[in-house]
């Protein structure tokens, strides 16, 4: 699959630095040759020996080598390798991309190489949705760079959420698309921005609010622009639905992290917001979990009005996706209030869904659409939703070439 391929594989430091020896066994597998580099932090999880000894190749660690510098070595290593894949990717490497940094071989390199770069995310829950790491990943997905993962799941800590690093084999899956000959598609050159799932509001570290959106239909609009070319960012909340493959993903919790993570990855072709975004935040969450006071009295929440990213993306007169799609989840007047909305927001389609309890389409595996545009109401007929994203990425394509 990628015999006589070269990968220079970059480990970072991270405790799931041990999985990029199995990584290393697979890739080799798969007949590619790889080149381990490993930062200071990477050799303290896994040893330059053992790497070297899995790959066949000499672990390279230091930028200060005399032998190899005198030869331009971090040149000759950025640029001899077909893919460039950091896993795992911990925030401190992600920074030193985004921020153009290079003060050991590792980033040196990486700011060196004229290939693709593929990053396997790997740290706590809270590091990966802070702000700053969520921005950095935007950042590097508008300049190109793949990612995948990271995956759901417990962490070293003891904490759960995203921030795993990818399973070896999805990322030798990931290298093998990274490295396929381009598939021409209809959006083939296209960046697309999809918004999905719901927006978690906090009220104190353990409550919050939310909805009951799966994040499988946005998920299935993502797979389904990839199919056809686009290069994909998705931005989502704290969803159920599995990521999609081939997309960059951004992970936010809050509809401001969402907001600032859509600003980061624009420029765009074209903007899909599927996300069930909350209407409010909780002002001043507490930071200690809320208790009963025996008194009978709920505590006062006092909530503020969520920024609306779709009104504020669609009606900016500069920076403006040349198509926004935004979604109406509405229980009566389906048609009349999503018509409405696409005014009031500013958007160019509204794709419009009956999510009364008695249709099963809010959390389901159905939808039963209806694309609402200036030239007016279009109804689908009801279909899965893998079925109503291929629909919706159709019609992005013929609006788009």
């Amino acid at each position: 699959m990628l015999a006589g391929r070269r990968i220079l594989l970059v480990i970072g430091g991270g405790i799931a630095a041990y999985k990029s020896l199995e990584l290393i066994r697979l890739l080799k597998k798969a007949g590619a040759g790889v080149v381990p580099v490993l930062t200071a932090g990477g050799a303290e999880f896994v040893t330059p020996l053992t790497a070297s000894a899995l790959a066949g190749e000499t672990a390279h660690t230091l930028l200060f080598d005399l032998t190899r510098e005198a030869e331009m070595g971090h040149i000759e290593l950025s640029r001899s390798a077909d893919l460039v894949v950091v896993a795992p990717a911990t925030a401190d490497l992600i920074g030193k991309i985004a921020g153009g940094l290079a003060d050991d071989l590792a980033s040196t390199l990486l700011l060196a190489t004229d290939k693709r770069v593929l990053l396997a995310p790997a740290m706590n829950v809270r590091m990966w949705l802070h702000p700053s790491v969520q921005r950095n990943v935007a950042a590097l997905a508008a300049d190109g760079v793949l990612t995948v993962g990271p995956n759901h799941g417990d962490m070293a800590c003891g904490e759960f959420g995203p921030g795993r690093m990818a399973e070896p084999a999805e990322i030798v899956a990931a290298v093998a698309a990274a490295l396929a000959p381009p598939t021409p598609g209809p959006l083939a050159g296209r960046h697309v921005i999809v918004t999905s799932g719901p927006t978690h509001e906090p009220i104190d570290p353990v409550r919050y609010i939310a909805n009951r959106s799966s994040g499988r239909q946005g998920s299935a609009i993502a797979s389904a622009l990839v199919r056809r070319g686009a290069r994909v960012t998705f931005v989502t909340g704290p969803a159920e639905a599995p990521r999609p493959e081939g997309a960059t993903i951004v992970e936010i919790e809050t509809a401001r992290e969402m907001l600032e993570a859509v600003d980061a990855a624009l420029p765009a072709d074209a903007a899909v917001f599927a996300a069930a975004v909350a209407d409010w935040y909780v002002e001043g969450a507490g930071a200690s979990k809320l208790k009963k006071d025996g008194t009978g009295t709920p505590p006062g929440l006092v909530l503020r009005e969520n920024p609306d990213i779709l009104r504020t993306i669609a009606t900016r007169s500069e920076g403006r996706p040349g198509l926004v799609v935004g979604f109406a989840a509405e229980t009566d007047d389906v048609v009349a209030n999503a018509t409405a909305k696409r005014l009031r927001k500013g958007a160019d389609w509204i794709v419009a869904n009956d999510v009364r309890p008695s249709t099963g389409i809010m959390g389901g595996t159905e939808n039963a659409a209806i694309l609402v545009t200036a030239e007016g109401a279009e109804p689908w007929p009801r279909m899965s939703k893998d079925a109503t994203a291929d629909a919706l990425a159709d019609r992005i394509a013929r609006a788009l070439t």
